[in-house]
């Protein structure tokens, strides 16, 4: 990853951002890119020039909707199948998808809004939702609706502390398996909440 973003550092303009886009896109083909790390680190170089905070979060929005529209769509393809090969096996166990499969029938589409908040389950869980034949249109509202508030508070956070950008990759890198269970809880509370709330409403007509 410091490789990526030193290379990353090295580009300017549309080069960079294709390299991004790219860096994102392929993801869902497996490639193994920290996109949280990745976005704080291209959040970063908006303060030294090298991209500009309004194209950065269109062209993060379009790789990370198109990386998690391409593992939505091995779900719809191949679904479990996929998991019988040894080596994906041992990524995502059946008994893993199958849980995955439960979530999403639990809580149904709008779950995908939480995922995006979810860095260690938004993969299985959106391959869970195409197994489950899931609308594409469903991964495009939800989805889509929650990377356009994490990206833009996610590059304007990073351009508000500045110089101290380092320290906060520094621990997310650090803590990342404690932030995880955290922004897990968060996300999930608050959907949980919100869902808790239009139920009330709805039986108080």
């Amino acid at each position: 990853m410091d490789s990526l973003m030193a290379f990353l550092h090295s580009l300017q303009g549309v080069e960079a951002y294709a390299l991004l886009l790219g860096l994102l896109v392929g993801s869902g083909f497996g490639l193994p890119v920290n996109e949280d790390i990745l976005l704080l680190g291209a959040a970063a170089l908006t303060l030294k020039g090298v991209m500009d905070p309004v194209p950065l979060v269109a062209v993060a929005w379009l790789g990370l909707v198109t990386a998690d529209s391409l593992v939505l769509h091995w779900g719809h393809r191949f679904g479990g199948q996929l998991l019988r090969h040894r080596f994906l096996a041992r990524l995502m166990p059946e008994a893993r998808l199958a849980a995955m499969q439960a979530v999403m029938r639990r809580y149904g589409p709008g779950f995908m809004f939480v995922a995006r908040f979810m860095p260690g389950l938004r993969t299985p869980l959106f391959f869970a939702a195409g197994s489950l034949k899931m609308p594409y249109r469903h991964l495009f509202i939800y989805d889509g609706a929650a990377a356009l508030v994490e990206l833009p508070l996610l590059v304007y956070g990073v351009r508000y502390v500045g110089g101290r950008w380092q320290e906060i990759l520094a621990l997310v890198q650090r803590f990342q398996g404690f932030l995880l269970p955290c922004l897990v809880m968060l996300a999930l509370g608050l959907w949980l909440y919100s869902r808790r709330r239009s139920k009330s409403a709805g039986s108080g007509r």
